[in-house]
């Protein structure tokens, strides 16, 4: 195999439940504020208390900076996510809807300098084994587009259903992709031996979601799957080294270089085509969002906004 050394099919097996339970929590935690609170509040307070101070330790992989910021960072990202989606003043606070564009500029931002900082490593580092090279730069510089690609700031709105999900229209399926491939490329140059789990599965316990399951909620599926991860990472850390569940990257430099050129190429397209929709419609990627002309775009709105009140001044004229 190219990217990972061959793995049973009980492996595989173990493989797809990790996917498909990511996915069922991620829909209890849609389902309502407190099995939400009960699953981004209460358990990481237990977790955090009783757990990882003895789990997270140096040599386990969940005992690093970054893993400790990354979770802790989804969790403040879903927590917020929380306090706008059920305060219904907010809903129309602009500057309350640009916090989940924010925190995911900085939730890529942390990973850029990940991806900068090991790209002369070489050998174990922090439990892991990792290869550092010209991949490490290209897709740092990805990650970087990626953020400058963030747009629709201003556009988010929440779902008028129960489950009031954040929804953001102006992402774009190709901005989802180009994310996924530069986050899979990010997952196999720094955590390798782990990128079936933290990159291939993730991705997909968000990205199916969104094209299937609830349209334009994608960073909502993004950080609370994140989340649930990286609380899993650091309180089960020697769970992807476990020979029964473990898959291993075959550490193969054209592995690396082919994950990171896709991630590259896929993001300077995003950066070549949003440049061109500004330009040709005159938008201001700060304030405007880019894609309303699109049906993708009108179909989420339409799905998610409500209807206008009707206007009593027609039937008033009429009566009169």
């Amino acid at each position: 195999m190219f990217f990972f050394e061959a793995f049973s099919m009980a492996t595989g097996l173990v493989v797809l439940a990790f996917l498909v339970g990511l996915i069922l929590l991620n829909e209890v935690a849609r389902y309502n504020m407190w099995l939400s609170i009960a699953m981004f509040v209460v358990l990481p307070v237990f977790l955090a208390i009783f757990v990882w101070p003895h789990t997270a330790v140096a040599g386990s992989g969940a005992g690093t900076w970054f893993q400790t910021a990354k979770c802790y960072s989804a969790l403040i990202g879903c927590i917020g996510g929380m306090i706008i989606r059920y305060t219904p003043r907010l809903h129309t606070n602009k500057l309350a809807l640009c916090f989940p564009p924010f925190i995911l500029a900085v939730n890529i931002a942390e990973a850029v300098a990940r991806d900068f900082q090991l790209h002369t490593a070489n050998g174990i580092v922090d439990g892991y084994m990792t290869l550092g090279g010209p991949w490490n730069i290209m897709n740092g510089t990805a990650g970087i587009l990626n953020i400058v690609t963030i747009c629709g700031w201003f556009g988010i709105i929440i779902s008028q259903d129960k489950k009031k999900d954040l929804v953001w229209p102006d992402m774009m399926w190709f901005w989802i992709i180009a994310y996924d491939l530069w986050n899979m490329a990010y997952v196999y140059n720094s955590v390798s031996d782990r990128a079936m789990y933290s990159g291939v599965v993730l991705l997909l316990a968000c990205t199916i979601p969104a094209f299937f399951i609830k349209r334009g909620a994608w960073a909502l599926h993004r950080v609370q799957t994140l989340a649930i991860m990286m609380m899993f990472t650091l309180t089960f850390p020697s769970f992807f080294t476990d020979p029964r569940f473990a898959v291993h990257s075959t550490h193969n430099p054209a592995a690396y270089y082919a994950l990171s050129t896709l991630a590259l190429a896929s993001n300077v397209a995003v950066a070549v085509y949003q440049l061109y929709v500004i330009i040709k419609k005159r938008k201001n990627p700060l304030t405007n969002e880019l894609y309303t002309d699109t049906k993708s775009y009108q179909q989420i709105v339409a799905e998610n906004r409500p209807a206008a009140p009707l206007n009593p001044e027609p039937r008033q004229a009429a009566a009169a």
